[in-house]
Parts: C-alpha cells; structure tokens; sequence
C-alpha cells in the first residue's frame, strides 16, 4: 500500500456562496488519481458538502477538543461531520501563532476529530528563525510527537508540513530542504506507527502551478496543502492534474 495523493485547499477566511462555483470548474479536472479537499470557511461547509462534484471531499478548518459546550465560536467534530465535512485540518501555523494552540491542544483536537470520523490534516512547520538556526529538524520532530495522537492511522491521519516562512510569501523551500523535511517526517512516522510508511504527507507554501510539478517529484511528497492557489479552479486545477500525473 503506498500513500494516498491528496490535493488540499484552504481557502482561510476567504470565500462566500458565489465562490462554490468554482466547484463545478474543478470536477472536470478530477479523474481519480488524486483526492481532492476544499476546507472553506465554516459557514460554506454545508452548502459546499451540498453541491460538492464526485471526487471533491469537504474539511474544515479547525475544531474544538471538546464535544460541546460553553465554547463560543468553536465547533466541535461531531458538528463538522454533521455538515458534511470529511476532513479537519489542525494545527496550521495561523491558529499556533493567533490563537496561541500547542502542540498539546493539537493532539486533544485531533482525538476528538477521529472520534468524530474525520481525517485529520496535522500542519507541522519551522519559523524562519527556527530555519536559519539550523533547527529545523528538531522543531518538526517535536511537533510531529506532540500532535499526533496515538490514535493516528494511515486511514485517519495526513501530515502537512508547512514551512511557516514560506506560507503565502511567495518564498519556496529549495527542493532539498523539501526532502529532508519530508524524509524526517516519514522517518519519524515509521518508526512510531505500524503503517507510518502508508501515512500521506504533503507539501504546503506557496505552491503554484509553476512549482507544483517539481515538489510532487520529490521523494515522499504525495500532495499539498495549498492556500491563495485552491480559491480559482484556474489556478487549483493545474496542481490537481500535477498530482494526478505524478
């Protein structure tokens, strides 16, 4: 069994019901060889999960570690799932650094989202202090023990690594750093798994058309994570048939 290849797009806090047209612009580039997801805004789960075209699966972006609550402004799992989500991603640089989440807070939101059937999309990235101080390697393997729980299958759990300096800067890892982040992640996964081997991992920051084709070719990159690049199916479409060929 290999890993999956996944296309997957945050769409942050953009998008409004007018954008799911792009849906429709998407199914016609989705032939099987790759999964793809759009995590949107909340407010457009349902709607999206609604019209969604054979092959586009729905996530959400973040969710709460409890089942319910005195939680305002959260959302538990079980809510996402309701509304037609089938992945989560959790712990993106954004919600580390806004909302102050630890790699702790991390994992509890990731046993929460297995419990409620969802995959989960666990970001993972050095800053670029952390990058010129030579510590990157150290960084992703502490965040990696840290936020992945003891739970995560190859089914129920995708890894994204993420340089944090490279998210929407237009800055891109070269293709060595890449690999070695990569290879430390697969490394680490395989040895704490029985099917780490089998767990996706992806590539985000600033992936583009341009670049999408030489990342996929790099030795344990079976996807991305994509940003400002998933909201036109003009510019997600190419970086969707990319993946496919890879």
């Amino acid at each position: 069994m290999v890993p999956r290849k996944i296309a997957a797009g945050n769409w942050k806090m953009n998008g409004d019901l007018a954008a799911l047209s792009q849906l429709d612009q998407m199914a016609g580039s989705i032939d099987g060889g790759c999964d793809v997801v759009i995590c949107p805004p909340a407010l457009l789960i349902h709607p999206m999960a609604s019209k969604a075209a054979p092959g586009i699966h729905v996530g959400g972006q973040d969710c709460h570690a409890k089942t319910s609550g005195a939680h305002t402004g959260d959302l538990a799992a079980a809510q996402l799932h309701d509304a037609g989500a089938t992945h989560v991603i959790l712990g993106h640089s954004e919600r580390r650094a806004d909302h102050a989440e630890t790699d702790a807070d991390v994992s509890a939101k990731a046993i929460a989202a297995h419990q409620a059937e969802l995959i989960t999309i666990i970001c993972v990235g050095e800053t670029e202090d952390q990058r010129d101080s030579g510590d990157t390697l150290q960084v992703i393997s502490g965040q990696l023990a840290g936020s992945v729980p003891d739970c995560a299958t190859a089914a129920n759990t995708v890894i994204a690594y993420e340089p944090v300096w490279a998210i929407g800067t237009g800055r891109t890892p070269t293709d060595d750093q890449i690999a070695e982040v990569h290879a430390r992640l697969r490394a680490d996964l395989s040895d704490r798994f029985d099917d780490g081997a089998q767990m996706s991992l992806l590539y985000g920051g600033s992936v583009k058309p341009a670049n999408a084709t030489q990342i996929f070719a790099l030795p344990h990159v079976n996807g991305a994570l994509v940003g400002g690049a998933s909201l036109k199916a003009a510019d997600f479409t190419p970086i969707i048939q990319a993946l496919s060929k890879a």
